[in-house]
């Protein structure tokens, strides 16, 4: 799967494709799904979310350049597969993942721990708030699509602090956003590739 996601350019940085070497997608899919685990589609993970197609999430951690020792902030944990992708770039005491899904998250701590990412700070709560305790972020990651970048996120960030998320007045089609955090607080918003995220749940963004 790596090597396909190289030749076809949506890997570029050698980070990235460590990334995806050190994190098994397999270890965050369901049994019955292993089959499909390095197909590049998207995976149903249970309440009615989804494993991001793999092609999808190398965009967006390209998107992201991150680098070694950066913090991070995940907006949407669902299996634990791209917090672990960002643990393997960023260091996994880097990383902070919010879910709304109790359920969710208890899974993916145990996928987390058992693919060796255990020190990635998994935390029930509405993603659309962000995560002040442990701001500022260099980087605020969506992995569910909001109608706009909400109000919270911009003052998590550490300054040329990065957003990369999904925007879009539909709940099930967007646009890839990337926002950074100007010398003077202003965003700075370029638009990237079309996507289809599930609906991020929140008190800004979508009602429940």
């Amino acid at each position: 799967m790596t090597d396909r996601l190289v030749r076809s350019g949506y890997i570029r940085r050698p980070s990235v494709r460590a990334a995806f070497l050190a994190a098994p997608r397999e270890a965050f899919v369901r049994p019955e799904d292993r089959d499909e685990a390095y197909q590049d589609v998207p995976l149903p993970i249970g309440s009615s979310q989804t494993i991001s197609a793999p092609s999808m999430i190398a965009i967006m951690l390209e998107e992201a350049s991150l680098e070694p020792g950066e913090r991070v902030l995940e907006i949407g944990t669902g299996s634990g597969y791209h917090a672990a992708l960002l643990a393997a770039i960023v260091g996994a005491k880097n990383v902070v993942s919010i879910e709304r899904h109790a359920g969710l998250a208890g899974r993916a701590k145990a996928n987390l721990a058992a693919t060796g990412f255990r020190e990635v700070a998994v935390v029930v709560g509405d993603g659309s708030l962000g995560y002040p305790e442990r701001a500022p972020y260099d980087c605020v990651m969506a992995t569910a699509g909001a109608p706009r970048i909400p109000d919270a996120w911009p003052g998590q960030l550490a300054p040329r602090g990065r957003i990369v998320a999904p925007i879009g007045a539909s709940a099930h089609g967007q646009v890839l956003v990337i926002a950074t955090r100007g010398p003077e607080g202003r965003l700075e918003v370029r638009e990237g590739t079309p996507c289809a995220f599930v609906p991020l749940i929140g008190a800004q963004a979508w009602p429940a």
